[in-house]
C-alpha cells in the first residue's frame, strides 16, 4: 500500500512498451467505474440539495482524481507485471475459427436443450407417480 501511495505522486511509466493493451483496457475499465461513481455522486448531490457549483465541481474532481489513481495503479510494478504476463499468455492462446466456434456452440446448445427435456420428463414422471401415490393413500 505504501508503494502505491508513493507512486501516486510520480509521473514515471513502468516498462512502457510491455503489456500495453492489457494495461490500456484495464485503465479504460477502471475509468468507466470511476465515471459511474462520479455520476452517482452527482445524482446524489442534486437530490440532497447541494449548490449547483458543488454539484459540478465535486464529481469532476472525484473523476479526475480517480482516473489519476487508476493510471498510477496500472503503472505499479507488481500490478503492471501481472498485466504484462496476462497479455503474454493471451498471445499464446489458440483461438478457434468461426466454423469451429459455430460447431462447438451448436453442440453445447443442443446438449442443454436435450438435458432440459430429460429433466422435464423426470419431473413429469415424478409428479404423476406422487399424485398416484397420494390418491392411493387418501382413500
Amino acid at each position: 500500500m505504501t508503494a502505491y501511495l508513493q507512486s501516486l505522486f510520480t509521473a514515471e511509466l513502468y516498462k512502457r512498451a510491455q503489456g500495453r493493451y492489457a494495461r490500456q483496457w484495464t485503465l479504460y475499465a477502471l475509468a468507466i467505474l470511476v465515471a459511474a461513481g462520479a455520476w452517482s455522486m452527482k445524482v446524489w448531490m442534486e437530490g440532497a440539495g447541494f449548490s449547483s457549483n458543488a454539484v459540478l465541481v465535486a464529481p469532476l474532481v472525484t473523476f479526475l482524481a480517480g482516473c489519476w489513481a487508476a493510471f498510477r495503479l496500472v503503472q505499479l510494478p507488481r500490478f503492471a507485471d501481472f498485466l504484462i504476463s496476462v497479455e503474454a499468455e493471451m498471445m499464446k492462446v489458440s483461438w478457434p475459427t468461426l466454423p469451429e466456434l459455430v460447431r462447438a456452440s451448436s453442440v453445447v446448445i443442443i446438449v442443454i436443450f436435450f438435458l432440459a427435456f430429460v429433466l422435464f420428463g423426470y419431473d413429469a414422471l415424478l409428479r404423476a407417480g406422487l399424485a398416484l401415490l397420494d390418491s392411493w393413500l387418501v382413500k
